[in-house]
């Protein structure tokens, strides 16, 4: 697959725009809100496309990809979208609206299987083998032609696999659960943002 991979320093183009459903992932300098940063937002229109924002990290103002993740008529899906939004919520200010993530469409919708990773779902549905290998390189500094395909494999998938998976919920009759479950997504990020990671819900 040829992939259009553009690269944005702070923020995204002035002319960019996009339909009603894009794919987002984040890459940080490690999963500590705490301690790690942003370093990067990837967005794919699903036209085998990404545009890849490097955030300079004494600013991270970006109004054109903030209005992007303020568009509520804008559907964004995420993988695991717990991590992303917590890490936008602290650098970028924005609480997304309008989310599907597909790790929670697949928990739900793939009782059959216990591997609910990215490179899973993507094999899968796509029959596409994608290598995880450069999922912990550094993504702070300079990026490497190899670095920019594996955050564009992120999100160019994403789609299709969403659609997969919503056929499936659609099928065995658990959409409704599914978006009574999506809807608890901000008080999950709320609740990592005060430092309560346990599962609430246990005894």
């Amino acid at each position: 697959m040829n992939l259009d991979i553009k690269l944005h320093k702070k923020d995204l183009p002035d002319e960019i725009e996009f339909s009603d459903k894009i794919a987002l992932d984040c890459e940080f300098t490690g999963l500590n809100i705490e301690r790690d940063r942003l370093c990067l937002l990837q967005i794919s229109s699903g036209q085998n496309d990404a545009h890849i924002i490097q955030f300079d990290k004494n600013n991270y103002e970006a109004p054109n990809l903030k209005r992007v993740l303020n568009d509520e008529n804008i559907n964004k899906l995420f993988h695991f979208a717990r991590a992303d939004l917590l890490f936008i919520k602290k650098y970028l200010k924005v609480d997304v609206k309008n989310i599907n993530c597909t790790k929670i469409m697949s928990k739900i919708a793939r009782s059959y299987s216990d591997k609910h990773g990215l490179k899973d779902l993507i094999k899968e549905f796509l029959a596409i083998d994608i290598s995880k290998q450069l999922q912990t390189s550094d993504f702070g500094g300079d990026l490497t032609d190899k670095q920019l395909k594996y955050c564009a494999q992120d999100v160019v998938y994403l789609h299709k696999i969403y659609d997969a998976l919503k056929k499936i919920l659609e099928r065995e009759n658990r959409i409704d659960l599914y978006k009574k479950t999506i809807k608890f997504i901000d008080t999950r990020v709320e609740l990592d943002f005060a430092s309560f990671k346990e599962d609430i819900w246990s005894h």
